[in-house]
């Protein structure tokens, strides 16, 4: 299978990070459709700051509904796992990872980075050209990266990456449904020039999410199967809400637009 898909002007790439013993540093392409990575030449292009901020406010690279867009669905995709996560909790959003995806953003690379937080932070890639409706269009095909995954070990999809990946991948998926990643902080910038496998994209729409605490250890599963919420972490107090382990003071991620 090729790397680049080419459907019309809509082209697609993912790439996904923090496991110990996957390359931190190297892509891995989505067998499904294309995703990617960094940018200088996209500043004063955000997908989305935040209309109600005052200009002395610093500029968001990403807007509050794709904000929300992102959290809530991988909340719904982790709350949905089959089979049933015991130990599953509930994600949150993350200002500080917010802030070190749109650090990594703006710099236009199509690679994992930078490699100093790669060692404590989970890291899914997503890039395209064209036009596109939903910030979800760039998050939907780390999920749909499920076909290829059997749990807990995934039997098809290559969890060790060369520098470019041929056959399924089902990282970014791992990475979504990791029971312990339960914070993510994302940014998505506009790259006028930004070079992907050797091809210069034009206008890309690059997305990075970063997630805390990392996940995709090689040889552990994703979560414990299990009744849901049957073996949250005390912290949460017994709480439970979808399926997950729900904080009993539920972190307000709005207050990263006042």
């Amino acid at each position: 299978m090729k790397l680049h898909l080419f459907v019309l002007d809509l082209i697609f790439l993912c790439i996904s990070c923090g496991a110990s013993g996957l390359a931190t540093t190297l892509p891995a392409a989505s067998a499904s459709l294309p995703a990617g990575n960094l940018t200088g030449v996209g500043a004063g292009h955000s997908s989305g700051s935040d209309p109600s901020s005052s200009k002395s406010r610093r500029k968001r690279y990403i807007s509050q509904n794709d904000m929300l867009a992102i959290l809530e669905y991988h909340n719904k995709v982790r709350g949905k796992v089959f089979p049933p996560a015991s130990n599953m909790e509930y994600m949150v959003w993350d200002d500080a990872l917010a802030k070190t995806a749109e650090d990594w953003a703006r710099a236009c690379l199509w690679e994992h980075g930078p490699p100093r937080l790669l060692r404590f932070l989970g890291q899914n890639l997503s890039v395209r050209t064209g036009r596109y409706r939903s910030i979800l269009q760039l998050v939907k095909p780390w999920y749909d990266e499920v076909k290829d995954y059997s749990f807990p070990y995934p039997r098809d999809c290559n969890p060790r990456c060369p520098l470019r990946c041929y056959g399924p991948m089902c990282t970014h998926y791992t990475q979504m449904v990791w029971a312990t990643s339960n914070k993510v902080g994302c940014a998505v910038h506009t790259c006028h020039n930004m070079n992907v496998w050797g091809s210069v994209w034009k206008r890309a729409t690059y997305l990075v999410c970063n997630y805390s605490p990392k996940g995709n250890w090689i040889g552990e599963a994703p979560y414990k199967v299990g009744v849901p919420c049957s073996a949250c972490p005390p912290s949460y107090g017994g709480s439970c809400s979808n399926n997950m382990c729900f904080p009993t003071l539920k972190t307000n991620y709005l207050h990263w637009f006042k």
